[in-house]
């Protein structure tokens, strides 16, 4: 029994694990730019701001797992081989889409890494702004709030 409610928890959940990953950009920019000597053509806050929406969706895809399975190993088991590996091969980070056989690249349609990677070479390599990446921004935006709002609500029944 606690006083806290559902979306409090949630909050309470997802904060510090928001706040990691905003480090971590800043960590990786910086070994990327100063130590691989990699220019970074575009905007350093619209990379930032374009980040909260991938985690909106990570972060969620976190919670969600956490309300399905029992235990942390059961959690981690989850997350690595039905989310992350997936998520890395069908991204295009590794094997272009355009040589995927056309039922994987319908699938990577529902990969947020998909549109965070094209995010992320848009503003690195091409300097691209807000407008060139609108659509990448808005299927993170849709994803990350139906993948956060389903996680909520089976959160919300969990402790019910």
């Amino acid at each position: 029994m606690t006083p806290l409610r559902p979306w409090q928890i949630i909050v309470g959940k997802l904060l510090p694990f928001a706040l990691i990953g905003l480090v971590q950009v800043f960590l990786v920019t910086s070994i990327v730019v100063f130590g691989f000597r990699v220019p970074l053509r575009g905007s350093f806050i619209l990379l930032l701001l374009l980040t909260q929406l991938f985690l909106l969706n990570t972060l969620g895809l976190g919670l969600l797992v956490s309300t399905v399975v029992r235990t942390q190993q059961q959690a981690m088991m989850t997350a690595a081989f039905t989310l992350m590996m997936p998520m890395v091969f069908l991204s295009g980070l590794i094997f272009p889409i355009e040589n995927m056989p056309r039922v994987f690249q319908l699938l990577t349609y529902i990969v947020p890494l998909r549109y965070y990677a094209t995010i992320i070479r848009g503003i690195f390599l091409k300097g691209s702004g807000l407008a060139v990446l609108w659509p990448e921004a808005l299927a993170l935006l849709g994803m990350g709030i139906g993948i956060l709002g389903v996680a909520a609500l089976r959160f919300r029944k969990r402790l019910d």
